[in-house]
């Protein structure tokens, strides 16, 4: 308490003079419209700057919940999307003695842990597994297209062979219907080389390779990429053609794992087959 006076006594005329002129500046504004004006206008600026701030660390701190938000959010419309289109070529097609293997797709959305690009084989980690419902050999597409197919799955987590992986081989069609495959050379992450179309089939830069459809891991029409550049090739039988491939594996983080329920009757007619 003495200590408490003695600060009192010690600063009795700054402290005097300090609270004078806070009730002077309190009268000033509360009197002159304009004085007030600039007041409010000062603290609104100051309380509007802080707010500002304080929502821009808030939202940063919530882009990982708002990304995996989206994620899911994007999967499920595709899944509804996938089923309309169907539906429809349900409709089309229902008198034909063929029923589309692509039916009744669901997505399952996942995010890319880990992922390899320079090396001969490449693969990608995705944080979902057989708790979720991933299986081997599910396909993966990413935002612009494929990405790849499941082979193999822990609880937690599923391993990827990407389209860049020099022992793997995708069926595609390109723009004339015809039949093809993706072969991988192990150089450029960016491109994989077309195989096995015919060289009377014409071909060209620019030309869009799709999924063919032909397995149960993929439904057809999903981009994989475009024709970069057709070569002069040393075979006769065949063109030699490099696809610019529709996803960046350097930049991908979302993706979706697809979940074909038709694949056990799929699978079922080829073990009878075989």
């Amino acid at each position: 308490m003495r200590n408490l006076l003695d600060f009192l006594l010690r600063y009795n005329n700054f402290l005097i003079f300090t609270i004078l002129e806070v009730v002077a500046f309190i009268l000033i504004a509360n009197t002159h419209e304009y004085q007030l004006s600039t007041v409010l206008s000062s603290t609104n600026s100051v309380a509007a700057s802080y707010l500002e701030a304080k929502t821009s660390v808030e939202e940063y701190f919530h882009l990982h919940e708002e990304n995996i938000i989206l994620a899911e959010e994007n999967a499920r419309l595709k899944s509804q999307l996938m089923n309309v289109q169907n539906t429809n070529e349900y409709l089309i097609e229902r008198d034909s003695q063929y029923i589309y293997s692509h039916l009744d797709w669901e997505y399952i959305p996942a995010k890319v842990i880990d992922i390899s690009i320079h090396k001969q084989h490449n693969y990608l980690t995705l944080n979902k597994g057989t708790r979720d419902g991933v299986e081997k050999d599910m396909g993966v597409i990413g935002a612009d297209g494929i990405v790849g197919i499941v082979s193999t799955v822990s609880e937690k987590y599923a391993l990827v062979v990407p389209l860049i992986h020099t022992d793997i081989n995708f069926s595609v069609r390109v723009a004339t219907n015809e039949l093809g495959g993706t072969k991988w050379n192990g150089k450029n992450f960016k491109y994989v080389n077309l195989t096995q179309i015919a060289r009377h089939v014409p071909i060209n830069r620019g030309d869009l390779i799709v999924t063919s459809g032909l397995t149960p891991s993929f439904p057809e029409g999903i981009s994989i990429g475009r024709i970069h550049e057709v070569l002069e090739g040393t075979s006769d039988d065949y063109h030699t053609a490099t696809i610019a491939l529709s996803t960046d594996y350097s930049t991908i983080k979302y993706v979706q794992i697809l979940q074909n329920n038709n694949r056990q009757d799929f699978d079922s007619i080829q073990n009878e087959v075989d």
